[in-house]
């Protein structure tokens, strides 16, 4: 019998309320309700790396906000290590590990590694582990140099590699990335993804992560999902998927100069 899957996505939608704006009321606009997931269903075995990709606009940040207990689903489930996102949602966030675009959670009057040593308390990493872990990870990711600058000097790519460092540190049985390296330069980005990507993986992690880069999916991903406006367009190893996230990529409309 094969085991539960560590993420299970049963027809799972998510709409945002029209906004209320004065000034559009007054001059007569109405501002429709958003639908940024519709029906969408998946699963994301152990150990599996599985990369989500599409156009701005497709649905990826939002999923990966519910999965990592940020957002309500509007309709439809969502369970992350065996736990459902909405009904179990703390237990649910202490096996998730997730390093989200534009992360503010860290405290910038503290050094980077007093806000690792915040986090692995919140959870509960044995205080005689964190600085074996945090040592590991700062040579995973290249951030030794980093560890007692406090986090407001850091640039927007060093604070990237802190909240990787942050996701990593409890060992999750959940990786939940959202473009969190596109600040890192290119050689950078790709060395840091692909070696965190496969440790996770090697140790049984689950792992869903969002990119723009084509070649680093192709490279990494055992399968990949492509969304559109919210749907699941394609599933499957690259090679299969590639036919068609390129037509819906070319049908995007261009911005005007």
């Amino acid at each position: 019998m094969r085991p539960a899957p560590e993420i299970e996505v049963v027809a799972l939608e998510k709409t945002y309320p029209r906004p209320f704006w004065p000034w559009a009321r007054a001059r007569g606009r109405k501002e429709a309700a958003r639908q940024a997931l519709r029906g969408l269903s998946f699963e994301v075995r152990a150990g599996e790396v599985v990369a989500l990709i599409g156009p701005n606009g497709a649905g990826k940040s939002t999923l990966l906000r519910i999965l990592s207990g940020l957002l309500l689903p509007s309709a439809g489930t969502a369970r992350v290590a065996s736990r459902d996102v909405v009904r179990e949602r703390p237990g649910c966030r202490r096996e998730v590990g997730a390093a989200l675009a534009d992360d503010r959670g860290l405290s910038p009057r503290l050094t980077a590694r007093q806000n690792l040593e915040f986090f692995a308390a919140l959870y509960a990493v044995p205080r005689d582990e964190v600085p074996p872990r945090v040592h590991e990870l700062a040579g995973a990711l290249e951030t030794r140099r980093l560890l007692d600058r406090e986090v407001r000097t850091l640039s927007t790519g060093e604070k990237a590699r802190v909240v990787l460092m942050r996701a990593l540190l409890h060992r999750p049985r959940v990786l939940l990335l959202d473009e969190v390296t596109r600040s890192l330069d290119p050689g950078a980005a790709r060395r840091v993804r692909t070696r965190l990507l496969s440790d996770a993986a090697a140790r049984g992690a689950a792992v869903l992560f969002a990119s723009h880069d084509l070649a680093e999916v192709e490279a990494v991903a055992h399968r990949v999902l492509l969304l559109d406006a919210g749907r699941l367009a394609a599933t499957g190893a690259f090679a299969e998927v590639r036919p068609t996230a390129e037509s819906v990529f070319a049908a995007v409309p261009k911005e005007e100069d």
